[in-house]
Order: C-alpha cells, then sequence, then structure tokens
C-alpha cells in the first residue's frame, strides 16, 4: 500500500509540475484557472486528467480540438512517480540519525523535497531560469524539517544538527556566487547564473555541511561531461550556455538517497585514499 500510495501521489504531483513548469514563467495563477487545453483552451474532464492513463486513452491528443498533446505531459507524470517510490529508501535524515526512529518523516521529507526540485529542472531546461520563488521555499522547507528533528532528537544532539545545515545553506550559496564571480573575471561572462547559487542553498539546507559538497560535486562533475561531450559531438558551441540547475538537483537527489557518507566512501576510493 505505501508504494501504491507513492505511486499514484507521485504522479498526481507530477501532473501539477506539469502545470507550474508551463505557467510560472508565463506569470500565469497556478491553481486557476483549471487544467485546460493550451491550444483551444477547453476544461480539461476529470476523466481526462488522470496521470499518464489519459493521455494513452486520448492517443496523445485533446479530446475537443484533436490537436496533439505532448508527450513530456505523461513522462514526467511517470517521472515524478518514480522518484516518490524512490523517497522511500532514501537515507536523507537517517543517514546521521539512524537510531531515532525518523522513518517517516525522512520519507515524508524525501517527497517533499523531490516535489520542489522537479519543477525547478523543467523550468531551468525551458528557460535557463531557477524562479527564487521556488528556491526561497525549497530552503525554508529544508530548515523547517530539520527544525521538526527537536522534536524527536535529543536536544544536545539536535542543536548542532539544525545549525549545521544553516551554515551548510550559506555555504552553498556563497561557494556558488563566489564560482560565479571567478569564472566572470578569467571568461569575461558568469559561469552560473544566480538562480544556481540559490539552489545550492536549497543542497545545504536539506543536506548539511557534509552532503552539500557531495551534490555540488556531483553536479560539477556530471555538468562538466555534459558540457564536455556536448561541445565535442556539435550539439553545443563553444560558450553557449546550457541549464546547470538539473545538475545540482541530480546532486542533492543522489546524496539523499545514498547519503553523504556513502558518497564520501566512494570518492575516497577513486582517488585511491582507502
Amino acid at each position: 500500500m505505501i508504494y501504491l500510495t507513492l505511486l499514484i501521489g507521485g504522479a498526481c504531483l507530477g501532473s501539477f509540475v506539469n502545470v507550474v513548469a508551463w505557467r510560472l514563467p508565463r506569470e500565469e495563477s497556478v491553481v486557476w484557472p483549471g487544467s485546460h487545453c493550451p491550444k483551444c483552451g477547453h476544461a480539461v474532464r476529470w476523466h481526462d486528467n488522470v496521470p499518464v492513463l489519459s493521455w494513452i486513452l486520448l492517443q496523445g491528443r485533446c479530446r475537443d480540438c484533436h490537436q496533439g498533446i505532448s508527450s513530456r505531459y505523461p513522462w514526467v507524470e511517470a517521472m515524478s512517480a518514480i522518484l516518490w517510490l524512490s523517497a522511500f529508501w532514501g537515507h536523507g535524515f537517517l543517514a546521521s540519525q539512524d537510531d531515532h526512529g525518523l522513518a517517516l518523516l525522512n520519507l515524508v521529507a524525501g517527497v517533499v523535497l523531490i516535489s520542489v526540485l522537479l519543477p525547478l529542472v523543467l523550468i531551468d531546461i525551458d528557460h535557463l531560469w531557477l524562479p527564487e520563488p521556488l528556491c526561497r521555499i525549497g530552503t525554508f522547507l529544508g530548515i523547517a524539517f530539520t527544525g521538526v528533528l527537536y522534536l524527536v532528537i535529543p536536544w544536545p544532539e539536535a542543536s548542532p544538527f539544525l545549525l549545521n545545515h544553516l551554515l551548510a545553506a550559506s555555504a552553498g550559496l556563497l561557494a556558488l556566487e563566489g564560482l560565479s564571480a571567478l569564472a566572470e573575471r578569467i571568461l569575461g561572462q558568469p559561469a552560473l547564473g544566480l538562480g544556481d547559487a540559490k539552489l545550492a542553498a536549497v543542497a545545504g539546507a536539506w543536506l548539511g555541511l557534509g552532503g552539500v559538497w557531495i551534490a555540488l560535486a556531483i553536479a560539477v562533475f556530471s555538468g562538466a561531461l555534459f558540457g564536455t561531450i556536448g561541445r565535442l559531438s556539435g550539439r553545443l558551441g563553444p560558450r553557449q550556455p546550457f541549464p546547470f540547475g538539473p545538475f545540482i538537483a541530480i546532486g542533492i537527489w543522489l546524496t539523499w538517497l545514498a547519503g553523504s557518507e556513502w558518497w564520501i566512501s566512494r570518492w575516497m576510493r577513486l582517488f585511491g585514499v582507502i
């Protein structure tokens, strides 16, 4: 039942994420009006708004105008469902506090985290823009969930844990802002947007000081690999920008899933330290 609940909830959230990714950059309300066809304007009937299934039954076309509906919609819904399900195995808070009965809090926190990251990724891919309000919400929620640990972890242990995450949010923000400023001085143009720095603050709020550096290392490594392959293949120009937010989000989620200690041990083995 837990698996089924996560899959259904994730698919439904994915449907809403599609709305947010379309409307927020256009400065439209994400709640009003209800879902409608962007081509003919007809409201989507409730039975045509079932995630994934409705798109398949409608053969990817609007019931009213018969125009095509992008396959991105069911793919996002399916991906959201899978990511929600993966939250069940996420270490997250459990990576450092595995003896305090935090399983339910950890699961809910993981679901909330991926629900914040997914629209940020889609908007950055479409518009090279990470909305500041979503980044602020993500940072606040990370600190808030860390604060909830006060209810389940004894005070002497919870106090430094919360401080760790507050410092990590600040460190992530300053690190990427400094890196962008350095790149601008060397290359004559910013290498990163300010939205990337704010997303790094989200990483710190959720992962703490140990986790934020792991997440950013994964982001830099995967982003550099993507950029190198893109330029060697000719798909990216010499100075053509590409969204870095998705790589930060991947780093955040992979660190949340496995835990920073697991990643640290793998990095040390990679470089022959252990």
